[in-house]
């Protein structure tokens, strides 16, 4: 049982906002996927009922031992994605998923929250000067980064990969590192950039380059774009209405109840229901910049400023993909997209940032 000490410090912001995001999620699943597949919102509705018995546990137990143990998810979570490139499922052409009878998990959502955990109790036990980390002390911290970040590239899983490159560099700005280290690490990956280019897929190279240029590919590379753009200016202000969008339940729109979702939701409630979307995920995320703010100790404040990280990136990169302000690197957005183990990812994180929460007071 939860204390009475604790269930007073429960910031009912953070779970109202969390559960309206899923909520919402779900709806726009079933709109976008009704006439074509009605049982992907059910699938989604089984693993929100799940997520939500594995959060209160999660809020229960003291988070100081997640700090405890965090090495050790770490290092599990790395061998889930060696599996899940040696044995995993492909789909799409991406072997990133790992079947457990008739349920598929993807190691790669998991592991986000792993390297969080695991990047912040480095970082949480080494004394950093005014000046920052020095670049011997980068040394772990880059190592515990590229290990998930080449496995999950080599799925080949972009998006993903390119999530734990900005919530790396989200954490270790926060921290602060010597602007001697700064300016030659940030010349460093820019030169890095042609090399990258040779690595990526055909399909990713020509994602974007239809990124400048959507038109000069309209049947091909930029297809998604084009009819995301089509879904979201036809919603005009106020939308169609709940089940009237036409771009993704007439399958114009593809991946329209995953990385595209957004698109599906704007069609049916305009630009004053995204916009209301977007405004949830500004509280979520000044919510956790204000746990983060007020946790007790420096394991709890890098927590949840990674977990915070995860949350923006995801939002501002899929909602800028969707709209044409960034290049397609198939980047889900939060709560709202189809997927299990990318909504149990989510939830947890919300999980753990009301326990930091709720401890906040607590020593």
């Amino acid at each position: 049982m939860i204390e009475k000490r604790l269930l007073a410090q429960i910031d009912w912001i953070l779970i109202s906002t969390t559960l309206v995001l899923a909520l919402v999620g779900i709806a726009s699943i079933y709109s976008a996927t009704y006439l074509e597949e009605p049982s992907l919102y059910q699938r989604q509705t089984y693993w929100l009922l799940i997520g939500a018995a594995i959060m209160l546990p999660v809020v229960i137990v003291d988070y100081s031992i997640l700090d405890r143990f965090a090495y050790v998810i770490y290092a599990a979570s790395i061998l889930t994605l060696i599996f899940a490139l040696i044995f995993g499922r492909t789909v799409g052409g991406a072997q990133r998923w790992i079947s457990i009878g008739f349920v598929s998990i993807q190691p790669s959502e998991f592991a986000k929250l792993s390297f969080i955990l695991a990047l912040s109790k480095h970082l949480s036990t080494k004394d950093v000067s005014r000046k920052g980390l020095g670049l011997e002390q980068l040394i772990v911290p880059s190592a515990l980064f590229v290990i998930p970040f080449l496995l999950v590239a080599k799925q080949p899983d972009l998006g993903t990969a390119l999530i734990f490159f900005f919530v790396f560099v989200s954490m270790i700005l926060v921290v602060k590192i010597k602007t001697k280290i700064l300016v030659p690490s940030a010349a460093a990956f820019l030169a890095m950039i042609p090399i990258g280019w040779r690595f990526l897929k055909v399909y990713q190279r020509a994602r974007l380059i239809s990124f400048i240029d959507p038109t000069a590919d309209p049947l091909g590379s930029g297809y998604h774009i084009l009819q995301s753009k089509i879904a979201i200016g036809s919603g005009r202000f106020f939308g169609k209405g709940f089940t009237q969008g036409t771009q993704g339940s007439h399958l114009f729109l593809p991946a329209h109840h995953t990385d595209f979702i957004f698109p599906t939701f704007a069609e049916e409630w305009g630009f004053a229901g995204g916009i209301v979307v977007l405004a949830l995920f500004c509280i979520l995320i000044t919510r956790g910049l204000g746990v983060a703010a007020a946790g007790k100790d420096r394991f709890s404040f890098l927590l949840a400023i990674g977990i915070t990280a995860l949350f923006f990136w995801h939002m501002a990169i899929n909602a800028g993909m969707v709209m044409g302000l960034l290049p397609v690197v198939g980047v889900p957005m939060p709560f709202l997209s189809y997927g299990g183990s990318f909504l149990l990812t989510m939830l947890l994180s919300s999980a753990i940032l009301m326990n930091i929460s709720m401890r906040r007071y607590i020593f």
